[in-house]
Protein backbone atom coordinates (compact mmCIF):
# COMPACT_ATOMS: atom_id res chain seq x y z
CA UNK A 1 0.00 0.00 0.00
CA UNK A 2 1.29 3.36 -1.13
CA UNK A 3 2.21 5.79 1.93
CA UNK A 4 2.48 9.26 1.78
CA UNK A 5 4.97 11.81 3.52
CA UNK A 6 5.99 15.11 3.21
CA UNK A 7 2.21 16.33 3.63
CA UNK A 8 2.35 18.48 6.75
CA UNK A 9 4.12 21.65 4.98
CA UNK A 10 1.35 21.24 2.07
CA UNK A 11 -1.20 22.26 5.29
CA UNK A 12 0.20 25.14 6.38
CA UNK A 13 1.18 26.56 2.67
CA UNK A 14 -0.49 30.21 2.49
CA UNK A 15 -2.52 29.10 -0.44
CA UNK A 16 -3.94 26.45 1.75
CA UNK A 17 -5.07 28.56 4.54
CA UNK A 18 -6.78 30.88 2.37
CA UNK A 19 -8.87 28.40 0.55
CA UNK A 20 -9.49 26.48 4.61
CA UNK A 21 -10.66 29.95 5.18
CA UNK A 22 -12.95 30.79 2.33
CA UNK A 23 -14.10 27.19 2.95
CA UNK A 24 -14.98 27.60 6.45
CA UNK A 25 -16.45 31.14 6.37
CA UNK A 26 -18.96 29.83 3.43
CA UNK A 27 -23.02 30.32 4.59
CA UNK A 28 -21.42 32.39 7.59
CA UNK A 29 -20.04 35.19 6.23
CA UNK A 30 -22.67 37.76 8.63
CA UNK A 31 -21.34 35.86 11.90
CA UNK A 32 -20.32 37.35 14.46
CA UNK A 33 -17.32 35.08 15.23
CA UNK A 34 -16.54 35.34 11.37
CA UNK A 35 -16.39 39.21 10.96
CA UNK A 36 -14.59 38.99 14.35
CA UNK A 37 -11.75 37.21 12.23
CA UNK A 38 -12.00 38.80 9.44
CA UNK A 39 -11.00 42.30 11.21
CA UNK A 40 -7.41 41.46 11.54
CA UNK A 41 -7.84 38.76 8.60
CA UNK A 42 -3.90 38.10 7.42
CA UNK A 43 -2.66 38.56 11.05
CA UNK A 44 -4.58 35.93 11.98
CA UNK A 45 -3.84 33.71 9.36
CA UNK A 46 -0.34 34.23 9.64
CA UNK A 47 -0.55 33.18 13.60
CA UNK A 48 -2.44 30.07 12.36
CA UNK A 49 0.53 29.58 9.99
CA UNK A 50 3.37 30.45 11.98
CA UNK A 51 1.45 28.05 15.17
CA UNK A 52 1.45 24.96 12.74
CA UNK A 53 4.96 25.76 11.35
CA UNK A 54 6.65 25.90 14.99
CA UNK A 55 4.17 22.74 16.08
CA UNK A 56 2.77 25.15 18.27
CA UNK A 57 -0.99 25.08 17.47
CA UNK A 58 -3.39 23.98 20.05
CA UNK A 59 -7.12 23.89 19.52
CA UNK A 60 -9.30 25.90 21.64
CA UNK A 61 -11.97 24.27 24.02
CA UNK A 62 -14.91 22.96 22.09
CA UNK A 63 -18.19 24.63 22.92
CA UNK A 64 -21.61 21.96 23.57
CA UNK A 65 -24.63 22.61 23.32
CA UNK A 66 -27.81 20.26 22.86
CA UNK A 67 -30.07 20.32 19.66
CA UNK A 68 -33.42 18.82 19.20
CA UNK A 69 -33.99 18.38 15.25
CA UNK A 70 -35.82 16.47 16.70
CA UNK A 71 -33.63 13.71 17.87
CA UNK A 72 -31.74 15.32 20.63
CA UNK A 73 -28.23 15.17 20.16
CA UNK A 74 -25.02 16.81 21.67
CA UNK A 75 -23.44 19.00 18.89
CA UNK A 76 -19.73 19.90 19.92
CA UNK A 77 -18.42 23.17 17.74
CA UNK A 78 -14.98 24.61 17.45
CA UNK A 79 -13.65 27.88 17.43
CA UNK A 80 -13.23 29.21 14.13
CA UNK A 81 -9.52 29.45 13.51
CA UNK A 82 -9.87 25.56 14.74
CA UNK A 83 -12.57 24.82 11.77
CA UNK A 84 -9.92 26.93 9.22
CA UNK A 85 -7.36 24.36 10.38
CA UNK A 86 -9.30 21.26 9.69
CA UNK A 87 -10.36 22.58 6.43
CA UNK A 88 -6.48 22.77 5.70
CA UNK A 89 -5.58 19.41 7.10
CA UNK A 90 -8.57 17.85 4.75
CA UNK A 91 -7.25 19.80 1.75
CA UNK A 92 -4.44 17.87 1.61
CA UNK A 93 -5.11 14.50 2.93
CA UNK A 94 -9.11 13.87 1.95
CA UNK A 95 -8.17 13.29 -1.63
CA UNK A 96 -5.28 10.62 -0.65
CA UNK A 97 -8.15 8.70 1.25
CA UNK A 98 -11.10 9.17 -1.02
CA UNK A 99 -9.48 6.94 -3.93
CA UNK A 100 -10.17 4.18 -1.82
CA UNK A 101 -13.63 5.00 -0.60
CA UNK A 102 -16.17 2.17 -2.48
CA UNK A 103 -18.59 3.81 -5.09
CA UNK A 104 -21.43 3.49 -2.75
CA UNK A 105 -20.28 5.19 0.07
CA UNK A 106 -22.56 8.17 -0.33
CA UNK A 107 -22.21 10.82 2.85
CA UNK A 108 -19.43 13.84 2.96
CA UNK A 109 -18.49 13.45 -0.82
CA UNK A 110 -18.10 15.69 -3.09
CA UNK A 111 -21.25 14.97 -6.11
CA UNK A 112 -22.56 12.31 -3.41
CA UNK A 113 -25.31 12.39 -0.74
CA UNK A 114 -28.58 11.89 -0.08
CA UNK A 115 -29.83 12.21 -3.97
CA UNK A 116 -26.74 9.85 -5.14
CA UNK A 117 -27.92 7.44 -2.44
CA UNK A 118 -31.61 7.34 -3.16
CA UNK A 119 -31.10 7.01 -6.66
CA UNK A 120 -28.12 4.13 -6.20
CA UNK A 121 -31.14 1.95 -3.94
CA UNK A 122 -33.57 2.31 -7.23
CA UNK A 123 -31.59 1.15 -9.13
CA UNK A 124 -30.61 -2.15 -6.84
CA UNK A 125 -34.25 -2.77 -6.07
CA UNK A 126 -34.73 -3.01 -9.55
CA UNK A 127 -32.01 -5.56 -9.90
CA UNK A 128 -33.22 -7.55 -7.20
CA UNK A 129 -36.63 -7.51 -8.09
CA UNK A 130 -37.63 -10.74 -9.83
CA UNK A 131 -41.25 -9.70 -10.37
CA UNK A 132 -40.59 -7.53 -13.62
CA UNK A 133 -42.58 -4.63 -14.21
CA UNK A 134 -46.00 -4.53 -13.07
CA UNK A 135 -48.87 -2.39 -14.31
CA UNK A 136 -50.50 -0.05 -11.78
CA UNK A 137 -48.99 2.38 -9.33
CA UNK A 138 -49.98 0.67 -6.12
CA UNK A 139 -48.67 -3.13 -6.53
CA UNK A 140 -45.92 -2.69 -4.19
CA UNK A 141 -47.15 -6.37 -1.96
CA UNK A 142 -45.89 -7.44 -5.23
CA UNK A 143 -42.56 -6.55 -4.98
CA UNK A 144 -39.86 -9.43 -4.31
CA UNK A 145 -36.64 -9.66 -2.50
CA UNK A 146 -35.66 -8.46 1.20
CA UNK A 147 -33.81 -5.51 2.65
CA UNK A 148 -31.26 -5.72 5.85
CA UNK A 149 -31.51 -2.08 6.67
CA UNK A 150 -28.97 -1.13 10.00
CA UNK A 151 -27.62 1.34 11.64
CA UNK A 152 -24.46 1.54 13.83
CA UNK A 153 -24.91 1.59 17.62
CA UNK A 154 -24.30 5.12 18.92
CA UNK A 155 -21.33 5.58 15.96
CA UNK A 156 -19.47 8.65 16.41
CA UNK A 157 -19.69 7.96 20.20
CA UNK A 158 -18.04 5.18 19.95
CA UNK A 159 -15.32 5.36 17.38
CA UNK A 160 -12.32 4.02 18.82
CA UNK A 161 -9.24 6.68 18.48
CA UNK A 162 -6.15 4.22 18.72
CA UNK A 163 -8.16 2.16 16.01
CA UNK A 164 -9.04 5.45 13.78
CA UNK A 165 -5.13 6.14 14.03
CA UNK A 166 -3.80 2.94 12.85
CA UNK A 167 -6.01 3.02 9.82
CA UNK A 168 -4.79 6.05 8.95
CA UNK A 169 -1.35 5.70 9.60
CA UNK A 170 -1.52 3.04 7.09
CA UNK A 171 -1.64 5.52 4.18
CA UNK A 172 0.36 8.76 6.00
CA UNK A 173 3.76 8.41 7.14
CA UNK A 174 4.12 12.03 8.80
CA UNK A 175 4.80 12.31 12.17
CA UNK A 176 3.67 16.16 12.47
CA UNK A 177 0.74 15.61 10.17
CA UNK A 178 -0.10 12.74 12.92
CA UNK A 179 0.45 14.60 15.59
CA UNK A 180 -1.88 17.16 14.67
CA UNK A 181 -4.69 15.15 13.85
CA UNK A 182 -4.27 13.33 17.73
CA UNK A 183 -4.59 17.19 18.67
CA UNK A 184 -7.79 17.34 17.23
CA UNK A 185 -9.18 13.84 18.41
CA UNK A 186 -7.78 14.75 22.01
CA UNK A 187 -9.48 17.94 22.13
CA UNK A 188 -12.94 16.26 23.29
CA UNK A 189 -10.32 14.71 26.20
CA UNK A 190 -11.78 11.13 25.31
CA UNK A 191 -9.85 7.97 23.93
CA UNK A 192 -13.09 7.15 21.90
CA UNK A 193 -15.71 9.33 19.97
CA UNK A 194 -15.91 12.14 17.73
CA UNK A 195 -17.77 15.40 18.65
CA UNK A 196 -20.76 15.86 15.93
CA UNK A 197 -20.12 19.34 14.08
CA UNK A 198 -16.68 18.71 12.86
CA UNK A 199 -15.26 18.63 9.56
CA UNK A 200 -12.50 16.26 10.58
CA UNK A 201 -15.29 14.18 12.28
CA UNK A 202 -17.36 13.41 9.46
CA UNK A 203 -14.75 12.72 6.72
CA UNK A 204 -12.83 10.20 9.76
CA UNK A 205 -16.30 8.69 9.86
CA UNK A 206 -15.91 7.27 6.53
CA UNK A 207 -12.10 6.43 6.42
CA UNK A 208 -13.01 4.44 9.65
CA UNK A 209 -16.17 2.51 8.29
CA UNK A 210 -14.22 2.45 4.97
CA UNK A 211 -12.75 -0.71 6.47
CA UNK A 212 -16.78 -2.14 6.75
CA UNK A 213 -17.04 -1.41 3.07
CA UNK A 214 -14.05 -3.51 2.16
CA UNK A 215 -14.77 -6.24 4.10
CA UNK A 216 -18.93 -6.21 2.78
CA UNK A 217 -17.45 -5.75 -0.80
CA UNK A 218 -14.04 -8.01 -1.09
CA UNK A 219 -14.91 -10.48 1.75
CA UNK A 220 -18.20 -11.24 1.82
CA UNK A 221 -18.92 -10.07 -2.05
CA UNK A 222 -21.95 -8.22 -1.35
CA UNK A 223 -23.45 -6.69 -4.37
CA UNK A 224 -26.47 -4.34 -3.29
CA UNK A 225 -24.83 -2.44 -0.90
CA UNK A 226 -24.82 1.67 0.02
CA UNK A 227 -23.56 3.34 3.52
CA UNK A 228 -24.58 6.45 3.85
CA UNK A 229 -22.04 7.73 7.32
CA UNK A 230 -23.71 4.84 10.13
CA UNK A 231 -27.27 4.20 8.01
CA UNK A 232 -26.19 0.78 5.60
CA UNK A 233 -28.73 -1.49 3.28
CA UNK A 234 -28.22 -4.63 1.84
CA UNK A 235 -30.61 -5.95 -0.70
CA UNK A 236 -31.01 -9.69 -1.56
CA UNK A 237 -33.92 -12.02 -2.61
CA UNK A 238 -33.02 -14.84 0.03
CA UNK A 239 -33.98 -13.57 3.76
CA UNK A 240 -31.44 -16.18 4.76
CA UNK A 241 -28.69 -14.93 3.22
CA UNK A 242 -29.45 -11.28 4.91
CA UNK A 243 -29.69 -12.81 8.33
CA UNK A 244 -25.86 -14.96 7.94
CA UNK A 245 -24.59 -11.50 6.83
CA UNK A 246 -26.02 -9.20 9.46
CA UNK A 247 -24.11 -12.11 11.74
CA UNK A 248 -20.59 -12.03 10.11
CA UNK A 249 -20.93 -7.74 9.78
CA UNK A 250 -22.14 -7.68 13.16
CA UNK A 251 -19.18 -10.23 14.54
CA UNK A 252 -16.44 -7.68 11.54
CA UNK A 253 -17.51 -4.68 13.69
CA UNK A 254 -17.08 -6.02 17.59
CA UNK A 255 -13.67 -7.40 16.49
CA UNK A 256 -11.98 -4.97 14.08
CA UNK A 257 -13.55 -1.64 14.76
CA UNK A 258 -15.27 -1.92 18.37
CA UNK A 259 -18.65 -1.13 17.46
CA UNK A 260 -21.64 -3.22 17.04
CA UNK A 261 -25.21 -2.66 15.27
CA UNK A 262 -27.91 -1.34 16.77
CA UNK A 263 -30.27 -4.01 18.18
CA UNK A 264 -33.55 -2.03 17.57
CA UNK A 265 -32.61 -0.02 13.79
CA UNK A 266 -31.09 -2.95 12.05
CA UNK A 267 -34.08 -5.22 10.93
CA UNK A 268 -34.67 -6.87 7.48
CA UNK A 269 -37.66 -5.56 5.49
CA UNK A 270 -38.89 -6.69 2.40
CA UNK A 271 -39.08 -4.79 -0.72
CA UNK A 272 -42.62 -4.62 -0.82
CA UNK A 273 -43.31 -2.71 2.55
CA UNK A 274 -40.59 0.18 1.07
CA UNK A 275 -37.52 1.51 3.13
CA UNK A 276 -37.10 4.05 5.12
CA UNK A 277 -33.76 5.84 4.39
CA UNK A 278 -31.95 8.91 3.96
CA UNK A 279 -34.87 11.29 4.63
CA UNK A 280 -37.34 9.19 2.36
CA UNK A 281 -39.82 6.35 2.64
CA UNK A 282 -38.83 4.35 -0.54
CA UNK A 283 -41.39 2.27 -2.19
CA UNK A 284 -40.68 0.42 -5.39
CA UNK A 285 -42.87 2.78 -7.50
CA UNK A 286 -42.65 6.45 -5.60
CA UNK A 287 -41.37 7.62 -2.53
CA UNK A 288 -42.36 9.99 0.28
CA UNK A 289 -41.05 12.14 2.84
CA UNK A 290 -41.00 11.03 6.49
CA UNK A 291 -43.68 12.01 8.72
CA UNK A 292 -41.18 13.80 10.90
CA UNK A 293 -39.97 16.02 7.80
CA UNK A 294 -43.63 17.22 6.92
CA UNK A 295 -44.09 17.68 10.71
CA UNK A 296 -40.82 19.91 11.03
CA UNK A 297 -41.71 22.00 8.05
CA UNK A 298 -45.51 22.71 9.54
CA UNK A 299 -44.02 23.66 13.36
CA UNK A 300 -41.70 25.87 11.30
CA UNK A 301 -44.30 27.28 9.40
CA UNK A 302 -46.20 28.21 12.75
CA UNK A 303 -43.54 29.53 14.25
CA UNK A 304 -43.32 32.05 11.41
CA UNK A 305 -45.71 34.60 13.22
CA UNK A 306 -43.92 34.20 16.96
CA UNK A 307 -40.25 34.79 15.30
CA UNK A 308 -39.06 38.01 14.04
CA UNK A 309 -38.09 36.33 9.95
CA UNK A 310 -37.59 38.78 7.23
CA UNK A 311 -39.41 37.80 3.94
CA UNK A 312 -35.67 36.84 2.57
CA UNK A 313 -35.52 34.22 5.49
CA UNK A 314 -39.06 32.85 4.77
CA UNK A 315 -38.32 32.75 0.84
CA UNK A 316 -35.16 30.65 1.27
CA UNK A 317 -36.72 28.32 4.02
CA UNK A 318 -39.63 28.17 1.62
CA UNK A 319 -37.60 27.27 -1.13
CA UNK A 320 -34.84 25.14 0.72
CA UNK A 321 -38.07 22.93 1.88
CA UNK A 322 -39.34 22.82 -1.66
CA UNK A 323 -36.00 21.82 -3.48
CA UNK A 324 -35.70 19.15 -0.78
CA UNK A 325 -39.43 17.83 -1.10
CA UNK A 326 -39.63 17.78 -4.46
CA UNK A 327 -37.44 14.36 -4.80
CA UNK A 328 -40.29 12.60 -3.67
CA UNK A 329 -43.89 12.36 -5.06
CA UNK A 330 -45.17 15.56 -3.21
CA UNK A 331 -46.97 18.07 -5.27
CA UNK A 332 -49.73 17.87 -3.31
CA UNK A 333 -47.92 18.14 0.08
CA UNK A 334 -46.30 21.15 -1.15
CA UNK A 335 -48.89 23.12 -2.06
CA UNK A 336 -51.44 22.23 1.13
CA UNK A 337 -48.13 23.06 3.34
CA UNK A 338 -47.16 26.18 1.51
CA UNK A 339 -51.18 27.42 1.50
CA UNK A 340 -51.23 26.54 5.16
CA UNK A 341 -50.30 29.59 6.34
CA UNK A 342 -50.82 33.37 5.37
CA UNK A 343 -47.00 33.69 4.92
CA UNK A 344 -47.22 30.99 2.62
CA UNK A 345 -49.84 32.43 -0.02
CA UNK A 346 -47.75 35.26 0.61
CA UNK A 347 -44.73 33.49 -1.42
CA UNK A 348 -46.19 32.22 -3.82
CA UNK A 349 -48.02 35.44 -5.06
CA UNK A 350 -44.10 36.87 -4.53
CA UNK A 351 -42.73 34.11 -6.65
CA UNK A 352 -45.60 33.90 -9.16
Amino acid sequence: MKTYKNLYYQIYKWNNLILAYKKARKGKTRKKYVLEFEKNLRKNLQQLQFELMALAYKPKPLKTFTLRDPKTRKISKSNFRDRIIHHALCNIIEPIFERGFIYDSCANQKGKGNLFAVNRLYQFMRKVSRSGKIKGWFNNNQIKGHCLKADIKHYFQEVNHKILIKILKKKINDKNTMNLISKILKNSHKTRGMPLGNLTSQFFANVYLNELDRFVKHKLRIKYYIRYVDDFIILHNSKKQLKQWRKEIDKFLKQKLKLELHPDKSRLIPLSQGIDFVGFRNFYYFKLLRQRSIRKMKNKIQSFNNNHYTQDEIQEIFQGWQAYAKWADTYKLRNNILLSSALGINFLLHNS
